[in-house]
């Protein structure tokens, strides 16, 4: 796998296995990939020069023969509310990124982005504005983890894909990214403490269901119904609410992992008892957890928060049909906090 210079081999891509295999085409035995890979995933070194127990002739062998994906932090936002830290960082190509860093009473969560951009034309999100300008490599989403961790000095314990882009977009990626970061040999980090987002693209849902991953499905819904849902999110033009239930319902049979339902509540656009009845209709047919989520506002859309009020009595309605129902906290909402909007205001400054 090139990096994203595309010139040489992005080695922090590679799995340990891969590594093995790589090293030995010059000779070099099982236990010195086994160092290496530990330095990149553990140790979280930043560059060859940091692995002090390998010699410094193939430490330099390295540099000349790998790319070395080491996220630059070009800037940094602390919410004076809530302590949450969101990171934008730049790719070896100039491009950027964002992240975000959240502390929770059960540990640290940290949402990554899993592509430059976004081509899904979701109404209300700033992430797809200027479109999909290309997929990240699982090194450059490892990395933002990575850097993460070693900026705040603190481990991360629960890892979100729900950043900029659309991670089933990204499929092949996206898969190499679970496998190391839940590997034994890197961070270790439990599947279940790991939450995948998509907008719904259902034949992806089934494959992803199929490698039997004990993750988190988290599916952005935002409406109940195929009319309203094709307005606010054009995937929906492609793949209907039926689509999409059997898909859940799939990933549910094959994993026994429960769907989180992702429900953006804008203000007179999906707020209303009767988006609440019908949400509860469909919901009660699978084992899911509705996440409701105050809609962030972004300048170039027009969308507005629900009311409080509302909100409430949208959760009441679902917890009487027997739904189990949050209202996410509002976290970083004094740093550009919805996705996207830290790298549209960086690019345009």
């Amino acid at each position: 796998m090139q990096g994203s210079d595309g010139g040489k081999t992005d080695v922090k891509s590679l799995s340990l296995k891969e590594l093995t295999e790589e090293l030995a085409r010059y000779g070099e035995k099982p236990f010195r990939a086994k160092q290496m890979y530990e330095w990149m995933h553990v140790k979280l070194a930043r560059d060859f020069e940091e692995m002090t127990n390998l010699s410094k002739a193939f430490r330099e062998q390295c540099g000349q023969r790998y790319h070395y994906t080491a996220l630059e932090a070009v800037q940094v936002q602390e919410s004076q509310i809530d302590g949450t830290k969101k990171f934008l960082f730049r790719l070896a190509d100039g491009n950027m990124v964002e992240s975000v860093w959240m502390r929770y009473k059960h540990g640290n969560s940290v949402c990554i982005s899993s592509q430059v951009g976004c081509r899904m034309g979701c109404r209300f999100c700033a992430s797809t504005l200027d479109g999909l300008e290309r997929n990240l490599l699982p090194s450059e989403m490892l990395d933002q983890i990575y850097a993460i961790t070693r900026l705040t000095g603190e481990r991360v314990s629960n890892v979100v894909v729900m950043g900029i882009g659309e991670p089933l977009d990204n499929y092949d990626n996206l898969l190499k990214f679970i496998h190391m970061l839940t590997d034994e040999n890197g961070l270790h980090i439990s599947g279940r403490n790991l939450t995948v987002s998509t907008c719904g693209i259902v034949p992806r849902i089934r494959q992803l269901a199929e490698e039997k991953l004990q993750i988190t499905l988290a599916l952005s819904l935002h409406a109940t119904t195929d009319e309203k849902r094709r307005r606010l999110m054009p995937v929906a033009n492609k793949y209907s609410i039926a689509e999409l239930m059997d898909a859940c319902k799939y990933y549910f049979d094959s994993t026994g992992r429960r769907i989180t339902f992702e429900y953006a509540l804008a203000g007179g656009v999906n707020d209303s008892l009767e988006d609440a009845k019908e949400l509860a209709a469909f919901a009660s047919e699978l084992c899911c957890h509705v996440n409701l989520i105050p809609v962030n506002p972004v300048k170039e859309r027009d969308f507005v928060q629900s009311e409080a009020n509302k909100t409430q009595d949208f959760k009441m309605k679902l917890e009487r049909s027997g739904i189990n129902v949050t209202v996410r906290r509002e976290m970083g909402r004094d740093i550009d906090g919805a996705c996207g909007q830290l790298r549209r205001n960086y690019k345009n400054n």
